[in-house]
C-alpha cells in the first residue's frame, strides 16, 4: 500500500464517520420539521434536543478531519473541487453556520414566535446541508470536476448524479436519525413518539432504499466510470446494504429498535464504502488517481502519524461522549421548542 492510499483510506474513513454520525444529526431536522405547531410537535422537539444536544458540534470533528486531511494530503484535488464546485460548498457552509446558530438561539428565544422562526432555520438548514454535500459528491463521482479546478460552475452539480445524490444524501440522515429517535424515544418513555416515528422512518426507508437502486439507472449514462464499478468491484457491499436495509426495516417492524441502529449504521456505512470501492482508483473521476494526487511525502507521513495521534487521543472522549448520550433520561419538553 502507497503513503497515497494510506492517507486516502483515512480521509474516507472520516467521510464514512461525518455521513453516519453527522448524517444522523443532520436527519433529525426532518423530524423536527414535520412535528407540527408549537404546543402539539413540542414533545417531539423535545426529544430532538436531548438526543443531539450533546454530540451536535461534536460531530463537526469529523468534518473539520476531512477539510484538513484532504486540504494537506492532495491540496491539488482540493483546489479543484473547492473551486469547481464553489457554489454548493458554500450552501452547505451556510446551511452549517445557520442550524448551529438557530438551534443555540432557539432554547432561549423570548418568545413562542421567535422559537418558530429559529426551529425553521434549524430544520431547513439540517435538510438543505446534506443535499447539497451530496451534489457535490455527485459532481466529483461523475466526473465533472476537471483537475485544473475550472469545470462550469453550475452543471458540475446541477446533473442526474449529483441529484440523486443530493436526494440519497437528505433520505439517509432522515432514515438514520429515525432509527435512533425511535430507540432514545422508546428509552426515554415516549411511547406515542415511538409509534409516530416507527411509521415515519419505515416509509422514508422504503423510499431511500427504491432511490438507492433507481439511481444506479441514470448513472450508466452520466456517471459511467462509477457505475462500472458498482457493478463489479463494488457490487458486494451494495447488496450487503441492500439486505441490511431490509433487515432495519424488519427490526423496526418488530419494535427491535436497539439493534436496529447497528443494521442502519451497516446499511448506510456498506452505501458510501461501495461508492468509495466503484470510485476507486481515482480521486477525481477520470482526471487523477490517488497515487496521483498526494503531496510532499513528509506530509504524507505527517499525516498519518497525526492520524493515529488522533485515534488515541480523541476517539475514545468522542466514543465515550456517543455512549452517555445512550443512557441519560430526556427532560421533560418545552413548548418554545416549537417551530
Amino acid at each position: 500500500m502507497t503513503l497515497e492510499i494510506a492517507v486516502a483510506a483515512a480521509l474516507f474513513v472520516g467521510v464514512m464517520a461525518y455521513a453516519l454520525f453527522g448524517g444522523a444529526d443532520f436527519g433529525s431536522g426532518f423530524f423536527d420539521l414535520t412535528a407540527g405547531g408549537p404546543e402539539s410537535g413540542a414533545e417531539m422537539r423535545s426529544l430532538v434536543d436531548h438526543s443531539i444536544g450533546p454530540v451536535w458540534e461534536a460531530n463537526h470533528v469529523w468534518l473539520i478531519f476531512c477539510l484538513v486531511t484532504w486540504w494537506t494530503g492532495f491540496p491539488t484535488t482540493f483546489a479543484a473541487v473547492t473551486t469547481t464546485l464553489f457554489v454548493p460548498l458554500v450552501l452547505a457552509l451556510a446551511g452549517i453556520v445557520l442550524r448551529g446558530a438557530a438551534f443555540a438561539f432557539r432554547k432561549y428565544a423570548p418568545s413562542v414566535g421567535q422559537a418558530r422562526l429559529y426551529g425553521a432555520t434549524f430544520a431547513g438548514s439540517s435538510l438543505i446541508t446534506p443535499f447539497f454535500l451530496g451534489t457535490v459528491a455527485g459532481g466529483i463521482a461523475s466526473g465533472r470536476v476537471p483537475a485544473d479546478g475550472y469545470g462550469d460552475r453550475w452543471s458540475s452539480w446541477l446533473n442526474p448524479t449529483s441529484i440523486f445524490g443530493g436526494c440519497i444524501a437528505v433520505g439517509t440522515c432522515a432514515f438514520l436519525a429515525g432509527v435512533f429517535l425511535c430507540a432514545d424515544a422508546e428509552r426515554t418513555g415516549h411511547p406515542g413518539l415511538v409509534h409516530s416515528l416507527r411509521v415515519r422512518t419505515l416509509s422514508i426507508g422504503i423510499l431511500t432504499g427504491l432511490l438507492v437502486f433507481v439511481a444506479l439507472v441514470p448513472l450508466q449514462n452520466d456517471a459511467p466510470t462509477l457505475a462500472d464499478g458498482l457493478k463489479h468491484r463494488a457490487a458486494p457491499l451494495i447488496v450487503v446494504s441492500g439486505l441490511a436495509g431490509l433487515a432495519t426495516l424488519a427490526l423496526l417492524w418488530l419494535h427491535r429498535f436497539g439493534i436496529a441502529r447497528v443494521a442502519a449504521l451497516l446499511a448506510v456505512a456498506t452505501v458510501i464504502a461501495g461508492w468509495g470501492v466503484g470510485q476507486y482508483p481515482w480521486l477525481l473521476v477520470d482526471e487523477v488517481k490517488i497515487d496521483d494526487a498526494g503531496g510532499a511525502h513528509a506530509t504524507l507521513v505527517g499525516l498519518l502519524v497525526a492520524v493515529g495521534c488522533a485515534a488515541v487521543l480523541v476517539l475514545p472522549p468522542l466514543v465515550g461522549l456517543y455512549w452517555f448520550t445512550q443512557t441519560e433520561k430526556a427532560p421533560a419538553h418545552d413548548a418554545r421548542a416549537g417551530g
